[in-house]
């Protein structure tokens, strides 16, 4: 299909009807092409995908956990001093955008609980990989804060970075009962530096950060990219770094952080990532790597 064929087809074709076009189409190639492939063949992980997928059509987690979550078990509140709405996350308020209904706030958290299953490739930690009270925690890409709030109360103290007003209006209300271990940082963390963003070398080069946990909708080169100096030579470290947005990220992030002496370890299971509109095979990704220094 050609751009302009392309672009033709998302102006005419409504989205819901394009999203399920193309979950069909996924169906029939990504068993295709890894059916055609003798490794897989042998590989269990990939085999568990496929039937999944041949039993339930393609997801974005093709794993049998994800059906005990339900969008109508969750109950949202509203906080009626501060009128932002709420929704409880192991006993603690989650508040979210201002703006946004009640419908979306459950599909969200949804996605967010869904996200941190212990059986799920996007889980950030394991029983191996874990915070101590004596961790401090970078937050990047931080949104409404799910995976900081969960650990909130067993670490010495957590950075908060996200650049969305709507979302830090959110942070401060969800992290007012920690405030005092709570840090947060209205910037991009990026290679750049200037109103807007920072580099981690900089930010970073007189506090102490011993765990990052790292999602950032793409941005994850740059990132790392301004991190240079603090990756080489610091250390202890663990990072949990979201390797699903582009192709070659779990490879490419992988062979930078091995290089300055990291060791590497991809969390369990794979991600079918089809909001990249770049997706191609091999189609599936692995959600995050772990690394340690």
């Amino acid at each position: 299909m050609n751009s302009f064929v392309f672009q033709l087809y998302r102006v005419i074709v409504p989205k819901p009807i394009r999203k399920k076009n193309l979950l069909s189409q996924l169906q029939k190639k990504i068993p295709a092409y890894y059916n055609a492939i003798p490794s897989s063949l042998n590989d269990p992980e990939v085999q568990d995908v496929l039937r999944f997928i041949n039993q339930n059509g393609v997801r974005i987690f093709p794993y049998s956990f994800t059906s005990q979550y339900t969008l109508n078990s969750i109950e949202v509140f509203k906080d009626s001093e501060c009128g932002l709405k709420y929704v409880l996350q192991d006993g603690k308020r989650l508040y979210f955008k201002r703006r946004w209904t009640s419908d979306r706030i459950r599909r969200s958290f949804h996605d967010l609980t869904l996200e941190q299953d212990e059986k799920s490739p996007h889980r950030y930690l394991s029983n191996e990989f874990n915070l101590s009270a004596d961790d401090v925690v970078a937050d990047f890409g931080a949104a409404e804060g799910n995976f900081s709030l969960s650990v909130i109360e067993r670490v010495k103290k957590i950075y908060l970075f996200e650049a969305d007003q709507e979302w830090i209006e959110a942070l401060q209300h969800t992290f007012a009962p920690w405030k005092d271990k709570v840090e947060i940082v209205p910037k991009f963390i990026s290679d750049k530096n200037d109103d807007r963003h920072s580099s981690g070398d900089i930010y970073f080069q007189d506090k102490v950060v011993s765990f990052m946990k790292i999602d950032v909708d793409g941005g994850e080169r740059g990132l790392l990219k301004g991190f240079e100096t603090i990756l080489s030579h610091r250390k202890p470290m663990r990072i949990a770094l979201c390797t699903y947005h582009q192709h070659s990220d779990q490879t490419d992030f992988t062979e930078m952080l091995e290089k300055v002496g990291y060791t590497v370890t991809p969390s369990p299971g794979y991600m079918i990532f089809y909001y990249d509109k770049k997706l191609r095979a091999p189609y599936l990704r692995r959600a995050l790597i772990r690394a340690t220094k």
